[in-house]
């Protein structure tokens, strides 16, 4: 069969399967997700997956992917239970004004080889929760995994008597072309992973919300603690062996915190490097000017070794840090990792680390997320204010706060659209809503004229008419 006749008979499925669940009421839909849900939740069936995405993809830790697996799933059936997407969704009698959710249609979902359990699980779930069907393209190293997750997925919606071709993938092997075929033919694409991935999804001619590259850098100032933010930056970056795009990848601290911010991280497990095993490490990691693909997600020890970086003598250390100062393609430790790497930049002051971390995003990074580590209550608000960022994280390890936790108020997500800094359609988290139609019905309300007068009066008496 060609790959254009895959794809369309994966469609004609969906749209059959589709046609059937939109006439699914809220308690119905709601039962879906939380089947859905459960078959990555449950414990003997999340390790298993945990295991085999470890093994398949030669990526990250299987008992973090566990962990992530159960709390991100967690986490956004919480989001979506009680949340409105059948029919009338909000109703404003004084305004005359009611919305009603409508599915999309046939969604189609690129996934990264980083998260090919959490991802695929949180889309399908946001998809389902708005009555779409969804079809996978996921990357060749996650498509086995993937095989098995929708062979869950299925079997969990023909146990709450819903059309099993709701949820499907592309048949492996999974390929640019037919990837690309998938985009053609959907009604939507939501796109993670690779930015060659979410380009091609935006020039695809089918509607698409994609999300912008990690590079995260946070600040450290004077007032911040440093052995408490020392052991959130290192959960944070430590966490599945920094798979995540909000990882931490630089950390600008201010000149009078610096010492102790680095004493505090090297007694919490990190490394410090010096200028040789620096140098040995950038060799290894960008051997011809791009990310050594034999470095990502893996461990810092494992690194180190490739490297030939050899601490001291039963030395124990998680992560890799390198003082740094410019940026650019010619500073890759200033860029993305993907790795148990960190890079270290001294700033004079807030001023200072507010410049730093401006050219970094000018680099790699604008839009994500920036992270800061304060007492002071106004330097976030600068941040937003002033830095390209669509997120500020405050005083939390930023890999587990940027896709919403239970601990702060953004909705639990694997996508963080970065808005026009990152090339991003969206800058908020990606949730169900964006994927639903909302159709809104609008009636007569009393007149509310205004003249000239009411709005002009002050702008006149400034400038003149």
């Amino acid at each position: 069969m060609t790959p254009d006749a895959f794809i369309n008979d994966l469609i004609a499925r969906a749209r059959v399967a589709q046609a059937e669940y939109e006439k699914f009421d809220q308690r119905q839909v709601d039962d879906v997700v939380a089947a859905i849900a459960w078959s990555v939740m449950e414990p003997s069936r999340n390790r298993r997956l945990a295991e085999h995405a470890v093994q398949a993809t030669g990526l990250g830790d299987a008992d973090h992917k566990f962990s992530k697996n159960y709390r991100k799933t967690l986490g956004l059936l919480r989001d979506l239970t009680g949340a409105p997407s059948v029919g009338i969704i909000s109703e404003d009698v004084a305004q005359g004004m009611v919305e009603i959710a409508r599915p999309v249609g046939v969604v189609g979902a690129i996934t990264p080889s980083t998260n090919p359990v959490a991802t695929p699980t949180n889309k399908v779930m946001n998809a389902l929760k708005g009555r779409n069907a969804i079809i996978l393209a996921p990357s060749p190293r996650g498509e086995a995994v993937c095989g098995e997750l929708v062979t869950l997925f299925q079997s969990a919606l023909e146990t709450v008597g819903a059309p099993p071709a709701l949820v499907q993938k592309l048949p492996a092997p999974v390929t640019k072309v037919t990837t690309e075929s998938l985009m053609c033919a959907v009604d939507l694409i939501v796109a993670t992973g690779s930015q060659n991935n979410i380009r091609a999804a935006y020039s695809s001619g089918t509607p698409a919300v994609g999300v912008g590259a990690g590079n995260v850098a946070v600040i450290v100032d004077e007032t911040a603690e440093c052995l408490d933010v020392a052991e959130k930056i290192l959960a944070s970056k430590t966490f599945d062996n920094a798979t995540s795009c909000s990882s931490e990848n630089s950390v600008v601290v201010v000149d009078s915190a610096y010492d102790a911010l680095v004493a505090s991280l090297e007694s919490r497990g990190a490394l410090m490097l010096d200028a040789d095993a620096k140098m040995a490490l950038q060799q290894l990691m960008w051997p011809q000017g791009k990310l050594n693909p034999a470095v990502i997600a893996q461990s810092a020890r494992q690194i180190a070794q490739m490297a030939g970086i050899i601490p001291e003598s039963g030395r124990a250390f998680t992560t890799l840090l390198v003082g740094e100062t410019g940026t650019g393609p010619d500073y890759p430790f200033s860029g993305e990792k993907l790795c148990p790497v960190l890079a270290l930049y001294r700033v004079a002051d807030f001023d200072a680390a507010l410049a730093q971390v401006c050219r970094i995003y000018s680099y790699q990074g604008a839009g994500h997320s920036v992270g800061i580590h304060t007492q002071n209550p106004d330097r976030p608000i600068r941040i937003g204010l002033e830095l390209p960022t669509c997120r500020v994280i405050v005083n939390q390890a930023h890999c587990f706060a940027t896709g919403g936790s239970f601990d702060n108020a953004l909705p639990f997500s694997l996508s963080m659209g970065c808005g026009s800094w990152g090339g991003n359609s969206i800058s908020e988290n990606l949730n169900y809503r964006h994927y639903l139609n909302i159709v809104r019905v609008v009636t007569p309300i009393p007149a509310q004229e205004v003249s000239p007068e009411d709005l002009l009066s002050d702008y006149w008496s400034r400038y003149g008419k």
